[in-house]
């Protein structure tokens, strides 16, 4: 453990398409600092054997990190860091677990309120994108025509134009191999009722900004922000979407600030 600071523990996760791959640069940064830190895939992500045609709902997709949010200590407090569409499973989280949460970190990230249905900022995501926005990102139907489920699957132009435009070539060829189908499920998020003020809405949120962010735009971070509320805001610039790659650096040091900043209020 680094100095006199007590150790936290840190789950990361990754947002759609991805798995826990992405966190490689981030994860031993945080670990040098003394936390531990677990980076999961979630359900038919990354190394999870499932596959997205067996998912038919965002808390199926969810279920490795619900499963290790019920396995926590009731004395224990993680942090919780989403990033992307990530933000919608710490939603979840949130929800059923509050009181083992110190802070939800919104890393550029989907952050839903308790006023409205899960579904509500989702769609006001893709409200604010136009065509070109997607570039050559697939929509596919898949399962049950009834369920309505469409996988999205990131191309090559939009990993290299939309996400990864500030990393090093590295990364965005480890982006192309590693990627996998994912789904939004928003028919299934507007089935569901809004995020509880008990739960959800009593964990500490704070939402780290990435201005020139090409994937998750400005305008509509700040719009949740105003929106659906955080305790705290950061700001990381000079990075693209994947911060995590772009600037594992800042990113760390914008975590322990806001672990230290937890433990002192």
């Amino acid at each position: 453990m680094a100095g006199d600071k007590q150790q936290v523990h840190i789950i990361l996760v990754h947002g759609a398409c991805h798995g826990a791959w992405c966190w490689y640069k981030l994860k031993p940064l945080l670990e040098a600092a003394g936390h531990r830190v677990t980076a999961l895939d979630l359900a038919a992500s990354g190394i999870d054997r499932r596959s997205l045609e067996e998912l038919h709902t965002f808390a199926d997709y969810s279920q490795p990190l619900l499963e290790l949010m019920a396995s926590i200590p009731p004395e224990e407090k993680v942090v919780l860091v989403g990033h992307s569409l990530g933000g919608m499973n710490l939603a979840f989280a949130m929800d059923m677990y509050p009181e083992k949460i110190k802070v939800a970190v919104f890393l550029t990230a989907v952050m839903p309120d308790s006023t409205h249905k899960p579904s509500y900022v989702m769609e006001q995501s893709v409200e604010v994108k136009t065509e070109d926005d997607w570039s050559d990102a697939e929509f596919k139907p898949y399962g049950h025509p009834e369920k309505n489920l469409t996988s999205v699957f990131f191309g090559p132009e939009f990993i290299a134009t939309k996400l990864y435009d500030k990393c090093p070539p590295e990364d965005i060829e480890l982006a192309k191999m590693l990627s996998r189908p994912c789904c939004f499920f928003v028919d299934d998020l507007s089935k569901k009722s809004p995020f509880s003020e008990k739960g959800y809405g009593s964990v500490k949120r704070v939402f780290i900004i990435v201005p020139e962010d090409k994937a998750v735009l400005p305008h509509f971070q700040r719009w949740q922000i105003e929106t659906c509320g955080a305790h705290q805001v950061k700001e990381i610039h000079d990075a693209d979407h994947m911060v995590m790659l772009s600037k594992p650096k800042e990113l760390c040091q914008c975590l322990l600030e806001i672990i230290a900043e937890c433990d002192e209020a």
